[in-house]
């Protein structure tokens, strides 16, 4: 049994080459690829929703969502009641996304970040554990 640590990822169109640089990067981990698989214009809710589907129902620890502004896929991901799906920008937000919302889906906005920030981001993202405490009380309230 494999104690590596499983990622999903995913991405429209605008996040393909990030998505790519990103599966490539994350050779400490087991990455799934969810598409897209070109830079061919598609529709990023294709990729968001199996990505947070395998994500909520616990086959993968955390996923990586990936477009232009990183709304679209964000929104989309936020529909699963078990997904806390963070867009980040900043090292420091994919950080306090982590500790204080457990976020549990990182989502990067490809045309805003420079492609060593989303390295840095998606690794702090995966190593920076979720404080609890007060913030367990207030993730708790999230789901409808």
């Amino acid at each position: 049994m494999s104690t590596q640590l499983k990622i999903a990822i995913g991405a429209d169109h605008a996040g393909f080459a990030y998505k790519e640089l990103l599966r490539d990067y994350l050779t400490d981990f087991e990455v799934q690829d969810f598409g897209t698989y070109s830079s061919a214009s598609v529709d990023y809710p294709d990729f968001a929703h199996p990505v947070a589907s395998a994500v909520e129902n616990g086959e993968f620890s955390f996923g990586i969502l990936i477009c232009g502004s990183a709304n679209g896929i964000a929104i989309s991901a936020n529909k699963h009641q078990g997904i806390r799906a963070a867009i980040c920008w900043e090292n420091e937000l994919a950080s306090l996304s982590r500790q204080h919302n457990n976020a549990n889906i990182i989502c990067i906005p490809a045309r805003f970040v420079s492609e060593k920030l989303a390295k840095e981001m998606v690794i702090t993202f995966i190593n920076t554990a979720f404080e609890g405490g007060r913030h367990a009380s207030r993730v708790e309230k999230i789901s409808c």
